[in-house]
């Protein structure tokens, strides 16, 4: 199945070994026979949680991000560490983002938001049931919380306000969580 479409890898290496973040360079066979490259980023992975209120507002983040010189709104998510299970990275850092703690947690999907250069996977959770608390933030962490709406949030999405791809597919989830068209699981 798909076999006219994939691409085969002949041999690679480390391109880039860095704290965070790894690149590999991998020279592939193409479905016709060519040979070229591909260079792609090594991502453990992440969490993004939609921390919910009874009220059906949201909670939210404010975030500069150095690679686009600006602060973002982004719903709290983190990287998983080695090892760790998906679900407790995101009480652990629904906690120490935001000093929330929730009691009813949803796997949501699974996304994955650079296929072209990375192969990085986020899985989204919806959290409910929340207890604020204070926040935990790691080291050179700087970060503010806010709550909006859902339709404050759509209509972030829709004028260009909001453009991170993990917090526009996490409202369109709530959306059709709130209005009924979708269950959690």
């Amino acid at each position: 199945m798909d076999t006219h479409l994939k691409e085969t890898r002949l041999d690679g290496k480390l391109a880039y070994d860095g704290g965070f973040l790894k690149v590999t360079r991998d020279r592939i066979a193409l479905p016709d026979g060519a040979e070229t490259h591909r260079e792609f980023i090594r991502h453990p992975g992440a969490v993004v949680i939609l921390p919910l209120f009874e009220d059906g507002s949201v909670l939210l983040e404010r975030q500069f991000r150095y690679p686009l010189d600006r602060v973002f709104i982004e719903y709290p998510a983190g990287k998983i560490d080695p090892g760790e299970d998906p679900l407790a990275c995101a009480k652990r850092e629904l906690q120490e983002e935001t000093g929330y703690t929730a009691t009813d947690w949803h796997f949501l999907c699974t996304i994955h938001n650079a296929i072209a250069y990375s192969d990085e996977h986020l899985d989204l959770y919806l959290a409910r049931n929340l207890t604020a608390g204070e926040a935990q933030l790691d080291d050179g962490e700087f970060l503010e919380t806010f709550r909006a709406s859902v339709p404050e949030m759509l209509e972030k999405v829709k004028s260009g306000e909001v453009t991170d791809v993990k917090t526009v597919i996490g409202t369109f989830w709530l959306e059709k969580i709130l209005d009924g068209r979708w269950s959690p699981g």
